[in-house]
C-alpha cells in the first residue's frame, strides 16, 4: 500500500452555486450535515483512514467557517510538525482569484511540486460517502492506469462538467463526454474522486497553463482521453453527490435509514469532526420523538418526527416538527408547526408559526433570522 506516499487535495468550493442558499455565507466544504458534521469531514476522514498524512484544501470565498471548523486539523490527526493540513489560498498575486479548477491547480502548483508524495488524490467537497480510499489507490497502482476515476451508476447529478463515462468489462474507460449543459439522465458518471501520479498531474497542469485552459474535466480529462489509460473504480457504498437543495435534504433524510447510517459510519472507518462537548439532549415531559437524528445539547418539549436536529436546537412546548432539518442553535417556539423545512443556524421561529413545505420541495430559512 502506497497511501502514505499519496497527497490529498480537496476543492472546498466545488459546485457551491448548486446550493447557493446554503453557501451564501460559507463554502461548500463547511455546509452542515447530519446533525454534527460538515461536508469536508467525509473527504478528510476517508483520506486519514487510509493513511494519507498530507492534505491541501483549496479555498476560494466565504471560508471563515471552514477555517473555524478544521482549525489545525487535530480531530483528523493532521496537526503535525511534518506534513499535515494545509489551507491553500484562492488567488495569484498577478491574476487574482482563480477561475475554474484547472487554474486553481495552477495557482497551487508550487505546493504540489514541493510535496514528496508520488501519487495524488483530487477530491470535491460535495460528495457524502465513506469509502475505502486506500483500496482505490492500491487498485489504481496495480492496474498500471494513468488515472483512476471513482464512479457511480444512476441519476446523473445536475451539475456542470460532470463526467459521463463508458467502461468496458475490465473497468477501462472507453469514452468520456461532458455535456454542454446539465441534463436529466441516468447512466455512469464520475463523482470527482481521482487518483493519478503526481508527475502526471504536474505535466497536465503545465500543458493546460500553456494553452490557457481552465476547465479540468473538459479541457484536460476529455481532451486527453485517447492519450491516457483511464480506469474506473466503482463506489459500492452509500454515496450522495450534492447538486441542489433537494439532494441536500434527501441526503440528510437518508440518515434516518439504518442501512445508510451503517454505510456512512463504519466502526473501522470512522468519520471524524470537530469536537464540541455539550450536555446530553433533554427530553421534557410530554415530548415525543420518533425516527430522528438528534445531536447533543438539544432541549425538546414538543413533537419531533423524521427529523435531523443539530447541536443545541430547542423545540418548544406543544410544537410539532416533521420531516425537517434544524441546524445548530436554532429555536422553534411553542405551538409552532413545521413540515419539510430546512432551518439554518441560530434562527428563531416564533411561537404559533406554521411553515410547510413538501419532501419534494423543502422550504429553506436562512441563518440568524427571526420568523
Amino acid at each position: 500500500m502506497k497511501v502514505n506516499s499519496t497527497l490529498g487535495i480537496i476543492f472546498s468550493d466545488a459546485y457551491s452555486d448548486a446550493v447557493s442558499d446554503l453557501t451564501a455565507l460559507r463554502t461548500m466544504a463547511s455546509v452542515p450535515f447530519g446533525g454534527r458534521y460538515r461536508f469536508i469531514d467525509f473527504p478528510l476522514s476517508n483520506m486519514v483512514n487510509c493513511g494519507i498524512t498530507k492534505v491541501g484544501v483549496i479555498t476560494k470565498s466565504n471560508f471563515q467557517s471552514l477555517m473555524d471548523h478544521i482549525g489545525t486539523g487535530k480531530p483528523w490527526d493532521l496537526s503535525r510538525k511534518t506534513d499535515g493540513l494545509f489551507l491553500l489560498p484562492p488567488f495569484s498575486l498577478k491574476e487574482g482569484v482563480y477561475s475554474g479548477k484547472m487554474q486553481a491547480l495552477t495557482y497551487i502548483s508550487n505546493f504540489i511540486r514541493t510535496s514528496r508524495e508520488e501519487y495524488v488524490v483530487l477530491y470535491d467537497a460535495n460528495i457524502v460517502c465513506s469509502t475505502n480510499l486506500g483500496r482505490m489507490i492500491d487498485e489504481h497502482i496495480a492496474s498500471g492506469a494513468d488515472m483512476t476515476i471513482a464512479y457511480r451508476e444512476g441519476r446523473i447529478p445536475m451539475l456542470e462538467n460532470v463526467l459521463h463515462l463508458a467502461l468496458d468489462a475490465d473497468e477501462r474507460v472507453t469514452k468520456v463526454t461532458v455535456p454542454a449543459k446539465p441534463e436529466k439522465a441516468e447512466g455512469v458518471f464520475g463523482v470527482n474522486i481521482l487518483v493519478m501520479k503526481k508527475a502526471l498531474l504536474e505535466r497536465l497542469i503545465n500543458e493546460a497553463d500553456a494553452e490557457n485552459f481552465t476547465d479540468f474535466e473538459r479541457d484536460v480529462i476529455m481532451r486527453n482521453q485517447d492519450r491516457l489509460n483511464i480506469r474506473g473504480w466503482r463506489i459500492n457504498d452509500y454515496c450522495a453527490v450534492i447538486d441542489s437543495l433537494q439532494t441536500y435534504y434527501d441526503a440528510n433524510m437518508d440518515l434516518l435509514k439504518r442501512e445508510t447510517r451503517a454505510s456512512l459510519f463504519k466502526a473501522k472507518h470512522p468519520v471524524y469532526t470537530k469536537i464540541n462537548d455539550d450536555m446530553p439532549s433533554n427530553y421534557g415531559l410530554g415530548s415525543h420523538v420518533t425516527n430522528s437524528v438528534v445531536a447533543d445539547g438539544c432541549i425538546i418539549e414538543g413533537t419531533v418526527e423524521n427529523c435531523v436536529l443539530f447541536r443545541g436546537v430547542r423545540i418548544g412546548k406543544d410544537a410539532v416538527v416533521r420531516d425537517s432539518i434544524i441546524m445548530q442553535g436554532s429555536i422553534v417556539g411553542e405551538k409552532s408547526k413545521l413540515r419539510s423545512v430546512i432551518i439554518d443556524k441560530h434562527t428563531a421561529i416564533s411561537a404559533g408559526k406554521e411553515l410547510s413545505g413538501d419532501p419534494t420541495y423543502p422550504i429553506y430559512i436562512g441563518k440568524k433570522l427571526v420568523i
